[in-house]
């Protein structure tokens, strides 16, 4: 990614509160709450970086499903690492997020379907 979308993904992951849920969610999958007493910060706070993170695939959204049917969402971190390139004025940052079976096979299956045409 490069120009303002990797400029809008450098000043979210300059946030404090950003890394805090970032290195929370990377241990364990939590919810807003438990998020907000692990960070020490209000609930609303959370909700607005979660949101954040969401849009840029920092973080995955799940639903918990309780013993009595109640659920609520919580958030695990999806990023394994950002590379940063900065090269003759240009910025190019380069975000490797976890990857599932789901979406491995799916990855796989586009690659062959795209193999075929060629």
């Amino acid at each position: 990614m490069e120009g303002d979308d990797a400029a809008e993904l450098l000043t979210l992951l300059g946030k404090e509160r950003v890394r805090q849920i970032l290195a929370a969610t990377s241990r364990e999958t939590l919810s807003a709450k438990e998020l907000s007493e692990e960070c020490d910060v209000a609930l609303s706070t959370i909700y607005r970086r979660v949101e954040e993170m969401t849009d840029q695939d920092l973080l995955v959204e799940q639903t918990r499903i309780a013993s009595d049917g109640s659920h609520r969402s919580a958030y695990r971190a999806n990023v394994d690492h950002v590379d940063i390139d900065i090269d003759d004025g240009t910025i190019e940052v380069d975000m490797h997020v976890h990857e599932d079976a789901a979406r491995r096979f799916s990855r796989i299956w586009e690659d062959i379907r795209g193999h075929r045409g060629q």
